[in-house]
């Protein structure tokens, strides 16, 4: 059983400047939410009611504020009978109640790989998911879960991917895959950026994942790249050089990023536009049907 999902929060966000220097990239808002609400709501949404926030200095307790209660805020809004900002701190306790959270911190940003590794202690040496807090995927499964009821099977490491289209490959680190199942692939190589002309599929991948114990002992392993960093997919690919099995499965739903500015603008849009209360009046404020 896995029970532990680790969100990334560690970064320093430079590609979202000079936004991330006011906030924090997780604390940026899509809509009315910010990011870290989304993840948080896909961890539980899955089943998980355990997450480990790997965090740089001075980012717990921006997070924490977020997540913990407000008695006297409660109390204003009371007074002031603000009915529905009342129930929008009363739908976030729900989400909240019963998560239970573990922090890590990592001093310095050695890469991915290496915020994942600092884990571990708390992970311990049980398979757990990962969230890289840059992707959020709108599905009606949410995409862990989709993730984890795959892993059931395979009991293997496996790896969220979305089809692209052929301008975006070089962008993204894209999968040489021989297919299993409806959705479901064999990972046979991870080619990071390549042309277009060169990429193995239009397959890539999203910032998901299923990782096992020998993963964790690959990490440790591994050696630090030119860039002095520890990096996940080239430790997956490290893998399966040496013949290891990695899953891939397609995930249903929208892949919306927030790693650049441009992308967070795309995503915060299309939150805001089908979002239940604002989505009618900014359609009609933007000539839109």
């Amino acid at each position: 059983m896995i029970k532990k999902a680790i969100i990334l929060t560690a970064g320093l966000g430079t590609r979202l400047l000079p936004l991330s220097k006011a906030t924090s990239k997780e604390l940026l808002p899509l809509a009315d939410k910010p990011i870290i609400h989304y993840l948080i709501k896909e961890v539980l949404d899955s089943g998980l009611k355990e997450i480990v926030f790997v965090v740089s200095p001075g980012k717990k307790e921006a997070i924490f504020n977020y997540l913990k209660s407000d008695l006297k805020l409660e109390k204003i809004l009371k007074v002031k009978k603000r009915d529905y900002f009342l129930e929008q701190l009363k739908n976030l306790k729900e989400i909240t109640k019963n998560l239970s959270y573990n922090w890590v911190f990592q001093k310095e940003t050695l890469g991915d790989g290496q915020a994942i590794l600092s884990a571990r202690k708390v992970t311990g040496h049980s398979p757990c998911a990962v969230v890289f807090n840059d992707d959020i995927v709108v599905s009606k499964i949410p995409c862990l879960s989709q993730l984890l009821r795959n892993f059931k099977t395979c009991q293997k490491p496996i790896v969220a991917l979305k089809k692209i289209s052929k301008d975006k490959l070089s962008y993204y680190g894209i999968v040489q895959v021989e297919k299993i199942a409806s959705r479901l692939y064999k990972i046979k190589k991870i080619v990071e950026k390549p042309l277009a002309e060169n990429a193995p599929s239009n397959l890539a991948i999203v910032g998901r994942y299923i990782i096992t114990p020998e993963v964790f002992d690959y990490l440790r392993k591994c050696s630090a790249n030119k860039k002095g960093e520890i990096i996940l997919a080239e430790v997956l690919e490290k893998m399966l050089e040496d013949g290891k099995v990695i899953y891939g499965y397609e995930v249903e739903g929208d892949w919306l990023e927030c790693g650049d500015i441009f992308r967070y603008i795309q995503s915060n849009v299309y939150f805001s536009l089908f979002h239940s209360k604002f989505s009618e009046q900014l359609r009609k404020f933007l000539g839109l049907k």
